[in-house]
């Protein structure tokens, strides 16, 4: 599915551009280095689920595997947790703001639920 390619692309990008952004830019404005260590978390995840979202584009448009709503599902939650965690987490790190911390575990459950999608399509 194309959709889920360009996205994957896209969110890959960017997560290399948020790794250097806060690898130099922000690299003496952290207040502490736990901070610091909460972007390179949400750096990880990021980038992680955008090579999941590539691989969901490439599955989604193999001729063997066919298009599945399964997997498209599971594309666009790990899109979303990609926002929820990953974004939450980039927004605590520069922030400092600790309540944005209940956001984070709802990105880390749609990327649960994308992975278990894209289990059971496997064998189905």
């Amino acid at each position: 599915m194309e959709i889920l390619l360009g996205l994957g692309a896209i969110m890959a990008c960017l997560g290399v551009a948020l790794g250097a952004f806060g690898a130099h830019a922000l690299k003496d404005k952290f207040s502490t280095p736990r901070y610091a260590a909460i972007w390179e978390t949400a750096v990880q995840y990021h980038m992680y689920h955008s090579l999941g979202l590539l691989v969901l584009g490439i599955l989604s448009s193999d001729a063997l595997l066919g298009t599945s709503s399964m997997l498209s599902w599971a594309g666009y939650l790990m899109f979303a947790g990609i926002i929820f965690f990953s974004g939450s987490l980039y927004t605590l790190a520069v922030t400092g703001v600790k309540k944005l911390g209940a956001i984070t575990p709802i990105g880390g459950m749609l990327f649960i639920v994308a992975w278990i999608l894209v289990a059971i399509n496997a064998f189905a």
